[in-house]
């Protein structure tokens, strides 16, 4: 990888995967197969150095790009200040490098469902379970095994 220009802005490893496990959404960028880039906001879960994010079995931009490349990197931004009179930003933010995989493994993506409903649903447990046996089998979860994690931030 690059060596970072602001490296007085650069985060550790673990600050950067701080601001991963924290976030809302991220983005996640790959390529197709004609060498256009493509980026999607999603909701997803930070668990073991993997992200995990969900989505439907029917395929997709997203689906067809990780099946022409599986490299991919996920996006996420942190906290933020624009500083008009000072023309700036506080910010925080990091990106993870990796592979993306369909998760085939029935416990591993139960898990995975289950750790989503947490994050964003976490008042609605038991009703997030019937959703799962609903909607589970439809449902594609992707695994992004993070291979490296930068950080930046401007406090």
């Amino acid at each position: 990888m690059r060596e970072m220009r602001r490296t007085d802005r650069q985060l550790t490893r673990e600050e950067a995967m701080e601001i991963l496990v924290k976030g809302e959404y991220g983005i996640l960028s790959t390529v197709d197969g004609n060498g256009q880039p493509y980026g999607v906001p999603l909701s997803y879960v930070v668990k073991d150095d993997c992200i995990y994010y969900h989505c439907t079995d029917a395929g997709g931009s997203k689906q067809d790009n990780i099946q022409n490349n599986s490299k991919v990197s996920f996006t996420v931004v942190g906290n933020t200040q624009v500083l008009p009179e000072k023309f700036g930003t506080l910010y925080e933010s990091a990106i993870a490098f990796g592979e993306a995989t369909v998760v085939s493994d029935e416990e591993e993506k139960l898990t995975a469902l289950r750790d989503v409903i947490k994050k964003y649903c976490a008042g609605y447990l038991a009703e997030g379970e019937k959703y799962i046996a609903a909607s589970g089998p439809k449902t594609m979860i992707v695994k992004i095994a993070i291979r490296e994690v930068t950080g930046k931030r401007r406090a």
